[in-house]
């Protein structure tokens, strides 16, 4: 145990973030540099050891939580570091990008604030990559076998990783035009800094991982040749198919989906474009959906110089604290959230629904038409004279995922039997019903959480090892089945 008297000692303190005008002038990550490492020691001095650690459980991956929690409050950056990549690939990823269902299980957080779990993690793997203990683990010797991994987000990334160095010979396939999935071109860099994601590729790289960029299975190379050319393919496309909002109006000009919208502005910080294609400047914005995605659209719009910000959700707000009957510890209660997008201004607007879009004579949309909901017999209904019209010259579309890409021909051509859900099927070691075609993340669970895809990635790995050798000793953290700890 870190700090017997920790918890007793001292309170919950969290990184601090630049001023809101200050950082809208700029895409830098939005918090102070250099703020958490003072008070690490002290935060992970208020982790308990507890005999059960639930927040392991809370955690897909596993992470091993109270042993670096130990190590950082120590300041033994070398094997907090250790310990944080037994279970992990990226951690500055998830440090950075997770909502942290281990926060929500800490024992601590019974009846206090709990352990920043989080601001720990992302301090000790800021401090690896500064005093050099990130480095590349080439394997001592190679299969013969090779995989081609398709799609570069999180859980595409983790399976090559751990896939090469098991021995094999891995190539990532992605469409877009860099690496990284939706980390690259989903986040915004106010978010995350893309740096984090370079330097993990040059790892990999390093390692002996190959990058094929600009290639899309099913339009450029036909998903047959694909398997033709490897012992086993790990399909890790996402689930990309947008929601969409089918109401009258819906074909006026500035009305977006969020991922049409949030790359391009990605693209402007990678030198791409001078300005974005789709500018919130000037403009007054709605963004429909209010979630993680949808604050995304909030903040990028802010930078952006947008004249006033809205932001809908068709669901009640949700309490500020958790509701001991209906979301009791230690599951992830869905709580009010303030992230550093909300802090910078604009609206939010919660149990309204859209029901009509109205354009000027050129076939713009300049009013959303909106009406308040509630729910009756279960059923969210429209309330009589709630109807009202807000100003919308830009609108983006930020109301999750219905599935993986159909648009491309991968699914038909391969032969992929899909679930009930209209993901793609697959069994208890990630394998689809094509033999040597495995599936991990978004693609074969539906849209969830970043710590997800890096669990799937890793389980879908040790599942090919185990086809291509008879046995691995690859870690897996989850199966497929392992529903109940979903977020």
């Amino acid at each position: 145990m870190a700090d017997p008297k920790g918890f007793l000692q001292h309170g919950r303190e969290v990184a601090r973030t630049r001023p809101v005008d200050v950082r809208l002038k700029d895409w830098n990550e939005v918090y102070v540099p250099g703020s958490l490492l003072p008070i690490i020691s002290k935060q992970a001095s208020r982790c308990m050891d507890c005999g059960i650690p639930f927040c392991h459980n809370g955690c897909p991956l596993g992470n091993l939580i109270p042993e670096w929690n130990d190590y950082a409050y120590r300041e033994d950056w070398a094997a907090a570091s250790e310990r944080l990549h037994a279970t992990n690939n990226f951690p500055e990823f998830t440090g950075r990008l997770c909502p942290a269902p281990c926060e929500s299980a800490c024992v601590l957080g019974i009846n206090q604030q709990p352990v920043t779990i989080k601001n720990v993690e992302v301090s000790i793997i800021d401090k690896a990559w500064e005093t050099g203990d990130v480095a590349p683990r080439i394997p001592e010797r190679l299969s013969g076998k090779t995989v081609a991994v398709v799609g570069s987000g999180p859980a595409g990334l983790a399976a090559a990783q751990q896939l090469t160095r098991a021995g094999h010979t891995v190539a990532v396939y992605e469409r877009a035009d860099r690496v990284g999935g939706l980390l690259r071109y989903g986040i915004p860099e106010f978010k995350m800094e893309k740096r984090h994601i370079n330097r993990r590729i040059e790892q990999m790289r390093a390692e002996g991982t190959r990058f094929r960029t600009g290639v899309e299975i099913g339009r450029d190379l036909k998903a047959t040749d694909l398997k033709k050319r490897y012992d086993a393919v790990v399909l890790a496309v996402g689930a990309t198919t947008a929601r969409d909002l089918p109401v009258p109006g819906r074909e006026l000009n500035g009305i977006h989906q969020a991922m049409e919208y949030l790359p391009l502005s990605n693209k402007v910080q990678e030198g791409d474009y001078v300005a974005p294609p789709i500018s919130a400047e000037g403009k007054h914005v709605v963004v429909i959906g209010g979630g993680d995605t949808g604050a995304d659209c909030v903040g990028t719009a802010h930078r952006q110089g947008a004249a006033s910000v809205t932001q809908l959700e068709i669901m009640p707000r949700p309490n500020d604290e958790r509701h001991a009957l209906n979301q009791p510890w230690p599951t992830f209660p869905m709580l009010y959230k303030v992230t550093s997008a909300h802090e910078e201004g604009g609206e939010r607007v919660y149990s309204v629904s859209t029901t009509h879009f109205e354009g000027d004579e050129d076939g713009n949309v300049q009013w959303l038409h909106l009406a308040e909901v509630e729910f009756v017999e279960g059923k969210l209904t429209s309330k009589p004279g709630s109807e009202r019209k807000i100003p919308a010259q830009l609108v983006t579309l930020a109301m999750g995922f219905t599935g993986t890409d159909r648009d491309n021909g991968l699914v038909e051509q391969f032969g992929l039997e899909l679930d009930e859900r209209g993901n793609i099927a697959r069994d208890a070691d990630f394998r689809t019903n094509v033999p040597g075609v495995f599936v991990a993340g978004d693609a074969g669970r539906g849209q969830s959480l970043i710590v997800w895809a890096i669990a799937e990635g890793r389980s879908a790995a040790r599942g090919v090892d185990r086809h291509l050798t008879g046995a691995s000793d690859l870690p897996a953290p989850i199966r497929p089945t392992d529903r109940a700890l979903a977020v």
